[in-house]
């Protein structure tokens, strides 16, 4: 693995990592306005994500295929929902502005699994980024080092919010901001972890690439569909999540074709 590839890695990690230190110059948690276009924006970042970096690579691969040829996409795709809905029911969590917590029954503090949460959130970002990388690496993908790197750009951009939106509540529950920190950037952590896991997976399995591509798609979607658009609704009446995730799917969009 080349130094480009691994700051391609990493740069998901340091959005995270950026958006956690608000917790260091903000004093009041994030507004509900505020917390809903910044999900709204991380909704249409990886809804677009999932369209234009990953299944679109994957039916272009299967071309051969004819009409068939989305077939691998679609398989793919339902493996990444199936697993993730596996993670969400046995991973115990709780989602912001939640008063129920999801998965088996535990006796884990409110703020672990609020952080638990995130971390589930950003299996499927890293999977992304990863098989994305090794498609570029091993040349088997039609993927550019553009088109790796516009997923890592956008990938991060939409980290950032979501920092903030897990480091500030914890400050606001009791936790210092070095640990509400901590906590925020850490959960972002397990993104360059499962992308190098996804680039040693998907060197070993070349042929499986579609799959690959389109099981890290269906995960993102699971997250965008069962997390991320019920939060930006919730409460009060407002159409700022809908404009900002069309902020962020056509940012994603340019992002991809400009670069790739």
């Amino acid at each position: 693995m080349n130094m480009e590839t691994f700051w391609g890695l990493m740069i998901p990690f340091a959005g995270t990592a950026a958006g956690s230190a608000c917790v260091f110059f903000m004093k009041k948690e994030l507004g509900a306005t505020v917390q809903k276009a910044l999900t709204g924006f991380a909704s249409g970042v990886m809804v677009a994500a999932s369209i234009w970096s990953l299944l679109i690579p994957a039916m272009e691969q299967t071309e051969s295929m004819g009409k068939l040829s989305f077939a691998p996409a679609a398989a793919g795709f339902w493996l990444g929902i199936l697993f993730l809905l596996l993670l969400d029911t046995v991973i115990p969590h709780l989602h912001l502005n939640s008063e129920k917590a999801e998965g088996p029954k535990s006796r884990l503090a409110r703020t672990t699994m609020m952080v638990l949460a995130v971390t589930l959130h950003n299996i499927p970002e890293g999977m992304a980024v990863g098989v994305v990388y090794a498609g570029y690496l091993t040349g088997s993908a039609q993927i550019t080092a553009g088109g790796a790197l516009a997923l890592s750009l956008g990938i991060a951009i939409q980290n950032f919010p979501e920092g903030a939106i897990i480091s500030m509540p914890l400050h606001a529950e009791g936790r210092s901001r070095g640990q509400a920190f901590a906590a925020g950037a850490l959960s972002g952590a397990v993104e360059p972890i499962g992308a190098l896991l996804t680039i040693v997976a998907a060197g070993l399995v070349v042929p499986a690439m579609p799959y690959l591509l389109s099981f890290a798609a269906g995960a993102m979607m699971y997250v965008v569909v069962e997390e991320l658009i019920p939060e930006m609704s919730a409460g009060e009446h407002s159409n700022i999540g809908v404009v900002m995730f069309a902020v962020g799917f056509t940012l994603m969009m340019a992002l991809d074709v400009a670069l790739g």
